[in-house]
């Protein structure tokens, strides 16, 4: 397993870390198959979206607080209910195809780490999984 580390700046964002899967992914050698992606928080997730106009990630982090804005009536002892919130609609987790060493994303693809309660030091674990064929 690969373990990456991304120190984020914001209390909410979404860090584009495509280049950084796809560096591990080259340095391992790996070729063929699946690569899964894991964020071991309960305030942060995963997504995978545009990454070519910033305007998409200010809106989808816009309309993300309009789904779970915090609230007098969450009673969570940290007062970061909306951040589990938030991450619980993301996902922790993503597989994205391998083939020739380079994941397999649309144009406009990016993978992102959604942080919703930092800033804060968060790891992402990579596991590559090897085609049967």
């Amino acid at each position: 397993m690969i373990t990456l580390k991304i120190q984020t700046h914001a209390k909410t964002e979404l860090v584009d870390i495509t280049q950084q899967v796809q560096e591990r992914i080259h340095q391992s050698g790996f070729r063929e198959g699946l690569c899964a992606l894991f964020v071991p928080h309960t305030t942060a997730g995963l997504t995978l979206n545009e990454n070519w106009d910033p305007d998409v990630r200010r809106d989808m982090l816009l309309t993300l607080q309009d789904i779970a804005p915090a609230d007098p009536r969450h009673r969570h002892g940290e007062g970061n209910s909306p951040a589990h919130l938030k991450a619980s609609l993301m996902g922790a987790s993503l597989l994205v195809l391998v083939e020739q060493g380079s994941l397999q994303l649309g144009s406009w693809q990016g993978i992102y780490l959604a942080e919703f309660d930092g800033p804060r030091h968060r790891r992402i674990q990579i596991k590559l999984v090897a085609s049967a064929d």
